[in-house]
């Protein structure tokens, strides 16, 4: 049998290639599937078969796309009520490829449609050695039960239900069954993933916060209390991956634009999105852009941030990476990416258009800064469960996804710090503050991890 993970760090999501002789399946794809189709072919491997372990909130699938590609069956559990052609499963349905065995299980909690997937190697026994989790069991915590779009019954009943699914069926299974899941570190998907992308049944039993003994009231109470807001494009991809999502091919590519084409088109309500990295975004942007750097978790961050109609304009140093920026936004279901600026920054100062700077410095500048002027405004845009963890006394906390709409209290007359963990979204928090009319921001390079170090 052939067994194969793929990690998207971007969107910290995991889907799976397995095989035997000659046929495949693959498991959560993401949008873009040459990745698997590249793969397979390398194998000698034809994909017959489309898993989804559940309608995903923060991505938009491939599964559409591959079937289209393929031929392949596309599979759900039997409550997604999906819009298109596809196999449902219930409990004890199987595929089988040569001497491999995917057999599934319903595991409602994170969304009622919910399966996991045993995954049995004939040639090492009749037993299931590992299980494709989805969202239900992560490496270090387990699925929110509050994500559910469109499902009619409340948060406290979809986590009881996961603490059924999980009690009843996953830690029933051996200590020595490998967990794979759909998501590691940085998804929202959980409130304490761990930045491991695989684990088992025996570690997470020892180690895992949320499986602990417990009765089902009290793990109810902690799955529902405190939980994170989800960011506003979830709903949306979840009713992307339910009716099924257009084809990558069928979105027109953008267009190169000149910096007086890109102002009209401003006037008309398009978005400048900056995707280079902070230090070069704050030593010279286009005034009123949104910056989000392609080195961290780009999609997620221009999800939550930008309303799907938008129309962008991306600006990159390297004109061979804007086929990347607009893969990597329809991942997340922006797929309005109107064109680039022809010849970058440069093409825009050259033609005598203004430029804006964002002043970058130290967490020592910043010390001394704190000294001189206690009132200094000084914004932590981490989440509350970050800031909670520990924050500078001087900060005030306005998480990044709604930042905008906590400034109220800030005066714009005064300059404003942003800070972040590393660096990364204190950035976009500038261009944010930018944006919203403030004159004299500043980002703290390395952020609070620098902080501590210091």
């Amino acid at each position: 049998m052939y067994f194969k993970q793929f990690y998207l760090g971007c969107l910290a999501q995991a889907s799976y290639l397995i095989g035997s002789d000659g046929e495949a399946a693959v498991v959560d794809p993401r949008r873009d599937i040459d990745v698997y189709l590249e793969e397979a072919r390398a194998q000698g491997l034809e994909i017959r078969h489309v898993i989804e372990t559940h309608l995903h909130a923060d991505f938009v699938s491939g599964h559409r796309e591959l079937a289209a590609r393929t031929g392949a069956k596309i599979y759900f559990g039997a409550r997604a009520g999906a819009a298109f052609e596809h196999v449902p499963v219930r409990d004890g349905d199987e595929i089988r490829m040569g001497r491999a065995i995917l057999r599934f299980l319903e595991t409602p909690g994170h969304t009622p449609e919910s399966v996991s997937v045993l995954v049995i190697d004939r040639d090492k026994g009749e037993e299931a050695q590992a299980v494709l989790t989805g969202d239900t069991l992560f490496i270090g915590d387990v699925g929110r039960p509050d994500l559910a779009a469109g499902s009619q019954l409340g948060v406290d009943e979809m986590a009881g239900q996961l603490y059924d699914s999980l009690h009843g069926k996953l830690l029933k299974l051996p200590d020595s069954v490998a967990v794979y899941p759909a998501h590691g570190a940085g998804s929202l998907c959980g409130r304490n993933i761990s930045s491991e992308t695989s684990s088992t049944i025996g570690q997470q039993r020892a180690f895992n916060y949320a499986l602990r003994p417990m009765p089902r009231e009290e793990f109810v109470r902690l799955m529902t209390a405190d939980l994170p807001e989800a960011p506003a494009y979830f709903s949306r991809d979840a009713l992307l991956n339910r009716e099924g999502p257009s084809m990558l091919d069928e979105l027109p590519p953008p267009k190169g634009f000149s910096p007086q084409e890109i102002e009209a088109r401003r006037r008309g309500g398009a978005v400048v999105l900056d995707t280079r990295p902070a230090a070069d975004y704050g030593t010279a942007h286009i005034e009123g852009s949104l910056q989000v750097g392609l080195n961290g978790q780009f999609a997620s961050w221009a999800g939550a941030l930008v309303a799907p109609e938008t129309p962008l304009i991306v600006v990159t140093d390297d004109p061979g990476r804007v086929d990347e920026v607009r893969t990597r936004l329809a991942r997340v279901g922006l797929e309005n990416v109107a064109g680039f600026l022809e010849g970058g920054v440069r093409a825009w100062d050259t033609a005598g258009r203004p430029l804006a700077r964002t002043e970058q410095i130290t967490v020592d500048e910043l010390r001394e800064r704190l000294r001189e002027d206690p009132d200094l405004q000084l914004v932590d845009v981490r989440r509350p469960a970050e800031w909670q963890a520990g924050h500078i006394p001087q900060a005030v906390s306005m998480p990044l996804h709604r930042l905008a709409e906590l400034t109220g209290s800030l005066d714009r007359g005064r300059p404003v710090t942003a800070i972040c963990a590393g660096g990364y979204r204190s950035s976009i928090g500038t261009s944010v503050l930018e944006r919203l009319g403030f004159r004299h921001v500043t980002n703290v390079v390395g952020g609070m991890a620098a902080w501590g170090e210091a």
